[in-house]
């Protein structure tokens, strides 16, 4: 998942807000939640790596150090952001003023630039804030979040919908054919004014003070949302009987037992209540009063009529979001949300999902047969519950296919598989990797930091952070952001990325072992790192992309996980050194449909769902009746729910980022599927000729031209669905 992108454009400000205060949309993707380097030193920062700014805050200071500069990790402290948000907000209101009360005309240089150019100190605390909240929050930054959430929404709000703002950017876009303007400057200036129309720019005065006091209402319960369900997710379920852990392998055990001790309860074993340890206690613990109990906490989460239930703030969402749609001359907030999306109608995304759910839904029957099945020959006594799918789809594994998925892990050690997706990136982009030892600050010592380079001419690209393992305050899931995007314009071409991930820690010194869905999470994480390093942007309104294009890089970058030579040179079993057999290889490839009637009918459920919750003018009232009537309207299979029910949704409620929009997923895999065939087609996995091509047409460049035109630039045609139903073992239509 990438975080909803930072921007210092004005008209951008609501959703870079929503990520800086915390509210930053997904989660998880779909296909997540479920190295020795070559070393190389860095100069050796200075012994101060901030300097002074006029309040004295490091908040808000330059970033000073290697690499155009790092932020000062190491100073972060949650007191010093209240003074810091002033500051920052200062910063904005002076620069803002100087925009609109300029009397000389309008033009593109000294409106747009300027504003591009603005909120210097504003973005840095952003990034601070932004780990604050996802990496490292208490009960004090929630404190602090429910408290700066609605007011720097209001701030920013109040400057978007100032009438001197849109008049001069209207006074420009009126102009804009008689001011020899390129076709970058064109679509920044025209997305511009659309944008601000969209948002109310049009609205009278009355109408903005009701805009702006539903934002800020939002934003307090986006806040709140996500505060409740990350609450629910730090409880565990306690275990004081080593029995009753049976089938589970002394590595998780082992991780259990030391979260139990971090718990104060030595000598037991903890089960929290996040994907990293639900997935794996469901598919290997033989004790099914265990599973039932794991699954029905986990599924439960923000459901459970206490303190922490989030139903009503859902409700409050939806009736919010439907009042600002209808301000704004939408139909309902699906439109809204989608206007500015490759889709652009709800109806053309709910389209391609239910050319899916059909295909989707025969397979689970298929897959639940199966599982029944084996429970029935070996005796349980049991009807297939949820809390069985995935422990009897082990069995179903083994059975059909003769491969085990313990089998598997031993090979899949976190550091190598870190070493598999760098040189993968050197192979088909020239992106090198070197890691800092000690040499910047990093805000957990986890962390790592690698220099990322050009292989060609060793010409510095930017740093990529690595924040890999669960921990207390860490919000749950996987997820990309940017500290500091690439820009030409202001002479920023030193990228800082992040991709943040929730695996398991392997036992004091004992190596951290993941799942090949863990290590296609890492792929997929990677590959929103990779979009971004290598953008080259020169205006900074052009580098966002629409939310169904985002997940797109990153998805296709999951397909060079399973290719020969990564597995050849990187799956390497972690106690003898030798590489994953070749027969355990075809196992896994024979496999490569196995279970897709889960995987696709758990998430497209979700999406569905989505859709049709904010496709419609009559806000829900009553979330879990709503949900519970839309499953059973679409025939929901009851051995299944929903990947994210509706009470911890947070692609949905902790920001707008995802609502309407978790079709964006399927959208994306389309295009990954279709873009894996053009691979194929040219001969393999590494042709350079293709990898230039996707490189220069899609990734570099941004939101330069429409995406779906350079999509058919790179293709030469649409996407085909085709290639999706195909990879997943789907029957193709008129075939």
């Amino acid at each position: 998942m990438r975080s909803s992108p930072k921007s210092k454009s004005l008209i951008n400000a609501t959703s870079a807000i929503a990520l800086a205060m915390g509210a930053a949309g997904c989660a998880t993707t779909p296909a997540e939640e479920t190295a020795s380097v070559v070393q190389a030193q860095t100069q050796p920062v200075q012994t101060s790596m901030t300097k002074s700014d006029t309040t004295g805050n490091v908040l808000t200071a330059e970033w000073t150090g290697p690499f155009e500069g790092v932020p000062a990790w190491d100073k972060l402290d949650a007191e010093l952001f209240p003074v810091a948000f002033e500051d920052g907000m200062a910063q904005v209101k002076s620069e803002f003023e100087a925009v609109v009360t300029n009397p000389e005309p309008a033009t593109f240089e000294n409106v747009f630039v300027p504003v591009m150019l603005s909120g210097d100190k504003m973005d840095r605390l952003f990034s601070y804030w932004g780990v604050q909240t996802s990496n490292l929050s208490s009960d004090r930054v929630r404190e602090l979040d429910a408290e700066w959430s609605p007011k720097i929404s209001k701030f920013y709000n109040e400057l978007t919908l100032d009438p001197r703002l849109f008049a001069r950017y209207k006074e420009v876009y009126d102009k804009r054919d008689r001011l020899g303007l390129n076709a970058e400057q064109m679509r920044i200036v025209e997305r511009a004014y659309d944008s601000f129309v969209r948002n109310g720019a049009n609205l009278p005065p009355e109408q903005k003070e009701q805009l702006i006091a539903i934002n800020g209402r939002l934003s307090e319960l986006f806040t709140e949302f996500s505060g409740r369900v990350l609450k629910d997710e730090q409880t565990y379920i306690f275990v004081e009987d080593e029995a009753e852990l049976a089938g589970l392998s002394d590595a998780f055990k082992a991780s259990l037992a030391g979260a139990a001790e971090a718990a104060g309860k030595p000598g037991q074993w903890a089960i929290k209540n996040t994907r990293s340890s639900m997935q794996p206690t469901l598919q290997y613990a033989n004790n099914r009063a265990l599973r039932e109990k794991v699954f029905k906490a986990y599924a439960g989460r923000g459901d459970n009529g206490d303190a922490n239930d989030t139903n009503a703030v859902i409700a409050e969402i939806l009736k919010l979001r439907q009042q600002r749609a209808e301000l704004l001359g939408f139909k309902t907030h699906a439109h809204y949300r989608m206007a500015d999306t490759m889709a652009k109608d709800p109806n053309k995304a709910m389209d391609l999902m239910m050319k899916v759910w059909p295909g989707a839904k025969a397979r689970v029957k298929e897959e639940v047969a199966d599982m029944q099945a084996i429970a029935d020959q070996e005796g349980a006594g049991i009807t297939i519950e949820p809390w069985d799918y995935r422990y009897y789809a082990e069995k179903v594994r083994k059975a059909k296919y003769d491969l085990d998925e313990s089998e598997i892990k031993p090979y899949f050690k976190l550091d190598n598989m870190v070493d598999g997706m760098f040189d993968a990136a050197g192979k088909l982009y020239d992106m090198g990797f070197r890691e800092n030892t000690g040499t910047i600050p990093v805000f957990h010592p986890d962390v790592r930091t690698f220099e990322v380079f050009d292989k060609r001419d060793n010409s510095n690209i930017g740093v990529l952070y690595l924040d890999n393992f669960a921990r207390d305050g860490k919000r749950s899931g996987a997820w990309m952001t940017t500290y500091r995007s690439q820009k030409g314009l202001g002479g920023e071409t030193n990228v800082l990325a992040s991709n943040n991930n929730n695996f398991t820690k392997g036992a004091d010194g004992e190596p951290t072992l993941i799942s090949l869905d863990d290590a296609n999470t890492l792929f997929h994480e990677f590959g929103h790192g990779i979009h971004y390093l290598l953008q080259d942007v020169y205006y900074p309104d052009l580098a966002g992309t629409p939310r169904d294009f985002v997940e797109y890089p990153s998805q296709v970058n999951e397909n060079w996980l399973m290719t020969d030579y990564i597995l050849k040179n990187y799956a390497k079993h972690y106690e003898t050194g030798e590489p994953i057999p070749a027969d355990l290889v075809q196992k896994i490839l024979k496999s490569d449909t196995f279970n897709q009637g889960f995987a696709t009918t758990e998430y497209l459920s979700s999406a569905i769902v989505d859709m049709k919750l904010h496709n419609r003018t009559d806000p829900v009232t009553d979330v879990d009746a709503f949900e519970r009537e839309t499953l059973e309207e679409i025939g929901m299979p009851r051995e299944i729910v929903m990947r994210h029910r509706l009470p911890q949704f947070n692609h949905l409620f902790s920001s707008d980022a995802y609502s309407a929009g978790y079709y964006s997923y399927l959208w994306s895999e389309v295009m990954d599927a279709d873009t894996w065939a053009a691979f194929e087609e040219a001969g393999g996995p590494w042709d350079r000729t293709v990898a230039d091509k996707f490189r220069n047409v899609l990734l570099a460049t941004g939101n330069e031209t429409d995406r779906a035109a350079a999509y058919r630039a790179f293709r030469g045609r649409d996407p085909d669905v085709n290639a999706l139903l195909v990879r997943r073992g789907f029957p193709v239509p008129g075939e």
